[in-house]
């Protein structure tokens, strides 16, 4: 009965009322003992042994809403996520990247950032003298809106008498001519241009995406839109079901089959045979992700009042993209099938009515232990902050948005204004109110290192290791302090919390019997100033080691 691996000297992570521990050990993909020191009976001549040093073991982060294929392509293409906000440095880099490819009839690519550009919005004359010849597409870094050069609004015959499509807005110029940027599903006919991927390059941008995530110590998470027409995806089930037949699919996965809005409850017997076709090894589909509103940035967060000026049109309240009605039947159809809901709500409206709509699908199926989740939640409105523990609705946060980047603090704060901001990113008081907290990057979104989001959520500032963490006061001043949550909190929301949203017993704590997803961290998280300096030494993936730095 020897161990595999015996991790000791470590600052072991577990829940509250659980033993200290020092060491742990693991066989056969699964951790066997835990405790104070080293039992010499488990330790054999094919044992490796870890001395941590004193440094922090975790279970394995689950990233309970990320894109993973995107962020592969993302890394595949022409990639600006990794680049200070800046015009010239986003027009360098794509010159070089067309000059690099002249074989790309279209320059396809995502991670731009609205800050770098004035009114917050990319042109296309930014992009005409760098590429002329051939269409440029570039997704912005949230999804929701894609820059264009003008080739590209020629070839998909855009223009002044275009008219904006359901759901989606063309921003123009004073004389109603399109700019060059555009919101929502009116990026979809720009997407059209770019050649569709093919199956092989769907494989590699997942393996890519996984050893990035493996990289920062993710174990396990829910891909949150499995057919989502966004990041210029096509279809990825059979991405996932075919490496998952190859052996090339290392964490567990929850696949949230898509919503899609315009065909409504006729599109139930599809969903259900793509669950049918998933659960192999690793790879499950028994999650269907809602989209419901926007985001506040583009104007397409659904409010309860209006936004307050700025790039907004007047007395606008944003975009639902499901009447309230039509998204009750929605959810409790789902929930009557089994099928757990996850749903993206930015605005406080479109929160709201998410929750309206998951209660009467929990009272009609009690049986089912669905744990719904609401995603993002960017402003709630505090009437609606204790019906999450009170209906069981999980809330899953993106913590790394909690903080004072110029994004939020010129393009976003003015749009809430002051008594709406109180309620921005409200982690601390729906953990106060009894909501179990589930924690995800949203990657490509933004960066997927678990470390950097829990620093923010932890001190609702920025950690000086991400380049994103623009902002005169985004290290120094809290945004929102009172809504911030403790250390521990932060760890548990972001191992057992997604693990709990993922239907996963096997996995979020360090226990006897667990499934031995670890993370081996380079110091003592809980000393750590800038939780965010902390770096991921090793990652352990169903007892084989996926990542060593």
């Amino acid at each position: 009965m020897r161990a595999d691996y015996v991790f000791t000297n470590a600052s072991v992570f577990r829940p509250v009322g659980d033993t200290p521990a020092d060491s742990v050990a693991v066989r056969d993909g699964r951790i066997v003992a835990v405790g104070r020191g080293v039992d010499r009976d488990v330790i054999g001549a094919n044992t490796q042994i870890v001395d941590l040093g004193g440094a922090t073991l975790l279970p394995g982060f689950v990233d309970a809403h990320v894109h993973p294929v995107a962020a592969g392509m993302q890394a595949l293409r022409c990639d600006l996520s990794t680049l200070a906000h800046d015009r010239s440095g986003y027009r360098a880099a794509i010159a070089e990247y067309a000059a690099a490819h002249p074989e790309d009839h279209v320059i396809a690519g995502s991670g731009w950032y609205g800050d770098a550009f004035d009114g917050g919005f990319p042109t296309a004359a930014d992009l005409d003298d760098v590429v002329a010849d051939r269409p440029v597409v570039l997704s912005s870094h949230d999804g929701h809106g894609v820059w264009v050069n003008s080739r590209a609004l020629a070839l998909a015959e855009v223009d002044a008498a275009t008219p904006d499509p359901p759901g989606g807005r063309i921003v123009r110029d004073h004389d109603g001519k399109p700019t060059g940027m555009l919101v929502e599903s009116a990026a979809d006919p720009f997407n059209r241009l770019i050649p569709q991927v093919t199956p092989e390059f769907l494989r590699r941008a997942l393996l890519e995406a996984q050893r990035q995530l493996h990289a920062v110590g993710v174990t396990s998470w829910q891909d949150a839109g499995v057919g989502i027409p966004a990041f210029g995806l096509t279809d990825i089930l059979a991405t996932y079901l075919d490496a998952d037949a190859a052996g090339e699919l290392k964490s567990r996965v929850v696949g949230a089959l898509w919503w899609t809005a315009e065909a409504g409850i006729a599109q139930m017997d599809e969903l259900l045979a793509r669950r049918a076709a998933a659960g192999q090894r690793r790879f499950s589909a028994t999650t269907v992700k809602v989209m419901q509103d926007g985001i506040c940035e583009n104007c397409t967060a659904a409010m309860l009042a209006p936004y307050q000026g700025g790039t907004c049109a007047t007395a606008t309240t944003g975009m639902s993209f499901i009447d309230a009605s039509e998204l009750t039947e929605i959810t409790t159809r789902l929930a009557a099938e089994h099928f757990q809901i996850h749903m993206h709500a930015v605005g406080d409206r479109a929160v709201r009515e998410c929750l309206d709509a998951l209660e009467v699908a929990v009272r009609s199926t009690p049986q089912f232990d669905g744990r719904h989740q609401i995603a993002h939640l960017d402003v709630v409105d505090p009437s609606d902050i204790p019906r999450f523990g009170a209906l069981g609705i999980v809330a899953n946060i993106q913590a790394l948005w909690a903080r004072r980047d110029t994004e939020i603090v010129e393009r976003k704060l003015p749009l809430l204004g002051p008594d709406r901001a109180r309620w921005h990113f409200p982690f601390g008081s729906l953990w106060r109110h009894g909501a179990r907290l589930a924690m995800g990057s949203d990657w490509p979104v933004t960066d997927p290192n678990p470390l950097w989001a829990i620093h923010t959520a932890v001190h609702r500032t920025g950690t000086r290791a991400d380049p994103h963490a623009v902002g005169t006061d985004v290290f120094d001043s809290p945004l929102q302090a009172q809504e911030a949550i403790e250390l521990r909190t932060a760890l548990t929301a972001y191992t057992a919390g997604s693990a709990y949203a993922n239907h996963d017993a096997e996995r979020g704590t360090i226990a006897v019997g667990k499934v031995a997803d670890l993370v081996a961290l380079d110091g003592d998280v809980f000393g750590a100033e800038d939780i965010g300096a902390v770096q991921v030494a090793l990652t352990m993936v169903g007892g084989e080691v996926v990542h060593r730095r």
